[in-house]
C-alpha cells in the first residue's frame, strides 16, 4: 500500500483571516472548494454533537494542484488554546524554506506575526549552515522560517 502525504491541519478562530495570512506571507494558493461541512457524518468523524465546520485547504507553496496543503479549519464552537510554546507536546511547528530568511520575518512581523527568539545562523554537523528563526502567525501558532547553504 502506498502512502503520500496529504496536509496539515490548523484549527481557527477566524479562519479566513488566518488563510489570508498564509496567502500574504508564505504565498500559500486557495485550492478550492471553501468547505462548510456539517452533519451526521461530521459529528460521527469527530465525535461531535452538531458540529460545523468551515475553511478551506491552502497549497503550499512549491508544489503543484496535486501537493500538501494547509488545511484551516474553523469549528462552530473551538476550544481556546492558550498554551502555544515552543516545547508544548504535539503539533511544534510548520516550517517554509525561503531565500531571505530576514525579508520573510519582517513580511510575517507586517502582517501581525510575532517572533519567538531571534534570528540565528548555525552550522549543524553533517547538514550544513542554517540561518533560521521560529515565528507565531496571528493566531500564535509556531512558524519555522529557514534557509540551508
Amino acid at each position: 500500500m502506498k502512502t503520500k502525504f496529504s496536509h496539515v491541519n490548523i484549527i481557527s478562530n477566524d479562519w479566513r483571516k488566518l488563510a489570508d495570512f498564509y496567502i500574504r506571507v508564505f504565498d500559500c494558493k486557495p485550492k478550492p472548494p471553501e468547505r462548510d461541512l456539517s452533519g451526521k457524518w461530521v459529528d460521527t468523524l469527530t465525535d461531535l454533537s452538531n458540529a460545523k465546520i468551515k475553511g478551506m485547504h491552502l497549497l503550499l507553496p512549491g508544489y503543484d494542484i496535486d501537493g500538501p496543503t494547509l488545511e484551516i479549519f474553523e469549528y462552530n464552537e473551538n476550544i481556546r488554546n492558550t498554551g502555544k510554546k515552543i516545547n508544548v507536546e504535539g503539533f511544534g511547528h510548520i516550517a517554509f524554506a525561503v531565500e531571505d530568511v530576514e525579508q520573510k520575518l519582517n513580511l510575517l512581523l507586517e502582517n501581525g506575526g510575532s517572533v519567538v527568539g531571534k534570528l540565528i545562523d548555525a552550522e549543524i554537523d553533517g547538514v550544513g549552515k542554517i540561518t533560521v528563526v521560529y515565528a507565531k502567525d496571528i493566531e500564535g501558532n509556531i512558524i519555522e522560517i529557514q534557509k540551508w547553504e
